[in-house]
């Protein structure tokens, strides 16, 4: 009796209108008291919490992804949850405290959300998989009447999530928050009162349950709080149900004749097609080889290969041999590369670009494009040092998204001076792509080429030895090819470090500034990683990145506005406007986002290349 007028009377602290735990699975299709928590009319809103669990398979595992979902600043789920990246991949099932505004609407207490859906679905998939049960299908439903049973690709939905405010004598009683808790299989009042550090009685009597009450997966509850809460993520989940006595039915065993020989024949043939596919394997690399071997003795032939003991003369220059000494090159290094890369006569360049026509071949200081052999080509002239550091980068790489050395010349009179020889992409500097109208970029095109980007930048931090930060990523040294893929230039060249000016506080990138801590090879990448974040701000938004308030409009724009159609106004507003509305907005979120992270003041706090690839990998 005793216990009973202490249930009751907890309950009522809890809150002003009794709040029922609905036992019946997100899922269901049937209306049960404790669907939704009722509220009084004059309740007023309030500040409270919800846990989300990361999830992998509907792409929720960091704190960007979620806090885009639950339309909060992911800066405010960093401090919440003790994490130190937004980006940064969480353990599957790791549960995180959402903050959300909870109000009484009608009858009942809900955290009004909107959702676009990505591809095409159904009310279940969405309250029960990307939302967790924090709601019923069928309030999904009764939410969006108009909406069938499957949910088509870009439809924007309404969501209530399930909330409650304290009032009455639960403030009184000093608690202050209900946090709203989604129940997986194996969860139990015991270990879910100890993760909040409360007491089970408060926990059963805020659901208006009794002691030995059952609580079921895919449904939620409220957990009272008289602090600010905080998950201790040591307490292990209980141990699944032990399941019911199930009558067993004996099974005779048989002989199958049939289903053995149909294994052994797949057997056989299974190994017969691995025979075939090694003979065939062992011909082509053979075959391969061969090519090979006759494609470089013609190359041999037609040009002298670059050796320790070849004379530097062009034989349609008339100059006599030079000795080897003079070269800048090591014989060690020229040993690697002589059967890769190629010398070119001082005429062969000239004839290419016009004798260096500075009207309809020059493409940037120093740099000229042409035509060898019937090959767009791009010339860069440089000196014989800066020749040979970007050789022996090129030589110790090999990426498909890096844009080729295919050769060298060396100056006619002047030894200090040679030119490189790269492949030129067909649609030229991404720079020119996004100011092209005539054929603007599309938004899929977009998205890939900042993969391209982030994958090849990737390989330079982390998949080679020493690591390498390029130090001069712009749209203007990413060239876009014929199939609408991204290479990166000026590998290994010193220019790529002189474009950037650094003291121990900034580096100033292109005339942007990316504020930095002493330079080491840590912070050099994040150098890259904030030229990446202002790349992304360009292919948003087309517009080019240069000195003036670029960095400072764009943060403005992504800055969000009052509430949610405010943030995708201000979002619209900044998206390149020959797009019009040919993307996906919850990409274009996403992106602006990344961008954002990319640009932070504290290197820090930027994502490394290898987060920033995980995301974008799930949009091409």
């Amino acid at each position: 009796m005793i216990y009973a007028l202490f249930l009751i009377w907890v309950a009522a602290s809890s809150s002003s209108a009794q709040q029922f735990y609905d036992p019946s699975d997100c899922s269901s299709d049937t209306s049960n008291q404790g669907s939704r928590y009722s509220c009084d009319s004059a309740q007023q809103p309030c500040r409270t919490f919800l846990v989300y669990r990361a999830n992998q398979h509907f792409g929720h595992q960091n704190l960007l992804n979620i806090s885009a979902l639950f339309q909060v600043e992911s800066d405010e789920l960093l401090d919440l949850n003790n994490i130190a990246s937004p980006l940064e991949t969480l353990k599957r099932g790791r549960e995180v405290l959402v903050p959300i505004n909870c109000s009484c609407s009608g009858e009942y207490f809900q955290a009004s959300l909107s959702y676009i859906v990505s591809e095409r679905t159904s009310f279940p998939e969405i309250a029960c998989g990307v939302f967790e049960g924090l709601l019923k299908s069928l309030t999904l439903l009764q939410e969006n009447p108009s909406q069938g049973t499957d949910v088509e690709t870009g439809v924007k939905l309404d969501v209530p999530l399930r909330c409650a405010c304290p009032g009455g004598f639960a403030r009184f009683n000093g608690v202050k928050y209900l946090v709203t808790y989604p129940i997986l299989e194996g969860d139990g009042i015991t270990p879910l009162s100890m993760k909040f550090s409360i007491a089970p009685e408060d926990l059963l009597a805020a659901n208006h349950l009794e002691p030995k009450s059952t609580v079921y997966p895919n449904t939620t509850v409220l957990v009272p709080l008289k602090s600010d809460p905080v998950i201790n993520l040591n307490v292990p989940d209980s141990p699944p149900p032990t399941p019911g006595f199930l009558p067993t039915i004996t099974v005779e065993k048989t002989k199958n004749t049939k289903l053995r020989k149909l294994y052994i024949a797949g057997s056989v043939v299974g190994f017969f097609l691995i025979v075939v596919a090694l003979l065939a394997c062992g011909f082509y690399v053979k075959a391969v080889k061969k090519w090979k071997g006759e494609r470089l003795q013609s190359f041999t032939d037609r040009n002298s290969v670059l050796s320790c003991s070849t004379a530097r003369s062009s034989p349609r220059s008339g100059q006599t041999g030079r000795s080897s000494t003079n070269s800048c090159l090591s014989p060690d290094l020229l040993a690697g590369i002589k059967f890769s890369l190629y010398k070119y006569g001082i005429e062969d360049i000239k004839r290419a670009t016009n004798d260096f026509n500075e009207d309809t071949n020059k493409i940037g200081e120093q740099v000229y494009k042409g035509l060898i052999d019937n090959e767009s080509v791009m010339i860069k002239q440089m000196r014989c040092e800066d020749t040979r550091q970007v050789i022996d980068m090129h030589s110790k790489i090999n990426h498909v998204n890096i844009v080729s050395l295919h050769g060298v010349c060396y100056g006619e009179n002047d030894l200090a001076w040679s030119y490189l020889i790269f492949e030129l992409p067909t649609n030229g500097c991404l720079r020119n792509c996004l100011s092209n109208q005539a054929n603007r970029l599309s938004w899929r095109r977009r998205t890939q080429i900042a993969f391209d980007v982030a994958t090849i930048l990737n390989y330079l931090h982390y998949c080679i030895f020493p690591s390498y930060a390029h130090m001069s990523v712009n749209s203007r040294n990413i060239y876009v090819t014929s199939k609408w893929r991204a290479k990166l230039a000026k590998i290994g060249s010193t220019l790529a470090v002189s474009g950037s000016t650094m003291n121990d506080k900034v580096v100033t990138v292109n005339g942007l500034v990316a504020p930095q801590n002493p330079m080491n090879e840590a912070a050099s990448v994040k150098v890259d990683v904030f030229a990446f974040g202002v790349v992304l701000l360009e292919l948003i938004s087309g517009k080019e990145a240069a000195q003036g308030t670029f960095l400072k409009d764009s943060i403005r724009f992504l800055g969000g506005g009052a509430n949610e159609e405010g943030c995708f106004e201000q979002l619209r507003s900044f998206i390149d406007p020959s797009l019009k509305n040919e993307y996906l907005i919850a990409e274009a979120l996403c992106l602006a986002v990344l961008a954002k992270a990319c640009i932070e003041d504290d290197p820090l706090r930027r994502p490394s290349m290898d987060d920033i690839l995980k995301v974008l990998g799930r949009m091409v």
